[in-house]
C-alpha cells in the first residue's frame, strides 16, 4: 500500500493588463473597459470557485443538523452488508453505519483519487495539503497514525478515534456488486487489513460500534470507530 501524493501543478500566466493602447482617447477608454470587465469575470469566478469549495469541504465540528448528507451508493451500501454478512459468519456483531465516518471517507476516497500517486513512501492513508484538514505523508511505520486518528474530529461532530482500511484497484468492474465483492475479498487476503474487519490480533479486545464506507472511483475506504455516531446511520441512495 505505498503511495505518494502528488501535487497538482497549477500553471500561472502574467496578464498583460497594463499595455494601454497609443491611439486616441476613444481606443484608451474602450482598453480600460475592457480590462474592467476582465477583472470582473475574474472576481466572478473566483467567487463562484470559494463558494463551491466551501460548500463541499469547509465542514468542520457540525453537528447532526449540519452534517452534509451524502448518501451511499448501491456499490457502497452492498460493500457495508458485505462486511457484516462476513462478521456475522465470523460470530460478531454487525456494525452500525455511521454519517460522520461514511463522510470523512467520502471526502479521503476523493482527495486520494485527486491527489494520489503511486510511487514513493506515502501510503493510502496520506492526506493531501488542505486548509479543512492536516496533511500528512503516511508511511507503513505507522509514525503519523494520529493523522488518521484525528481524521474524525477535524471534519465532523464524531469525538473519537478513526481507523482507516484502503484498497486501489486501477480498472475496477463497471458492476457494482461485482465492485464490492472484489474489494472485501480484497482485504482478506491481506492479514492487516483482515485482522481490523474481524477483530483479531492486536484488534481482538475492540469493538467497533460505527463504520463510515467511501468509494471514488477507482479509491475505497472504510473507516471504523470505538464509539457510536451521534450523527446516526447516512442516507441511502435511491
Amino acid at each position: 500500500m505505498v503511495k505518494k501524493l502528488r501535487k497538482k501543478n497549477t500553471a500561472t500566466r502574467k496578464n498583460n493588463l497594463y499595455s494601454f493602447p497609443k491611439k486616441g482617447i476613444a481606443n484608451l477608454v474602450i482598453h480600460t473597459t475592457h480590462i474592467f470587465m476582465k477583472r470582473l469575470i475574474v472576481v466572478a469566478v473566483i467567487m463562484f470557485s470559494v463558494a463551491s469549495v466551501s460548500e463541499s469541504f469547509s465542514q468542520k465540528n457540525i453537528d447532526v443538523v449540519g452534517l452534509p448528507r451524502e448518501c451511499l451508493t448501491e456499490t457502497e451500501q452492498h460493500l457495508a452488508r458485505l462486511i457484516n454478512e462476513y462478521r456475522s459468519k465470523k460470530g460478531l456483531p454487525a456494525i452500525e453505519l455511521s454519517a460522520s465516518l461514511s463522510y470523512v471517507a467520502k471526502i479521503h476516497s476523493r482527495d486520494l483519487e485527486e491527489n494520489h500517486t503511486h510511487s514513493g513512501r506515502c501510503n493510502l492513508h496520506s492526506w493531501s495539503k488542505s486548509n479543512v484538514w492536516s496533511a500528512c505523508c503516511y508511511t507503513s511505520d505507522h509514525k503519523r497514525a494520529e493523522c488518521m486518528w484525528n481524521k474524525p474530529r477535524e471534519l465532523t461532530s464524531y469525538k473519537g478515534d478513526g481507523y482507516e482500511i484502503a484498497y486501489y484497484n486501477s480498472r475496477p468492474p463497471d458492476d457494482p456488486l461485482e465492485y464490492a465483492e472484489d474489494i472485501l475479498k480484497s482485504w482478506q487476503g491481506s492479514p492487516a487489513h483482515h485482522m481490523v474487519i474481524i477483530n483479531r490480533g492486536i484488534w481482538r479486545n475492540v469493538t467497533w460500534k460505527a463504520m463510515g464506507i467511501g468509494i471514488c472511483k477507482e479509491y475505497v475506504t472504510v473507516w471504523f470507530g470505538k464509539e457510536p455516531d451521534p450523527s446516526g446511520i447516512p442516507d441511502l441512495c435511491n
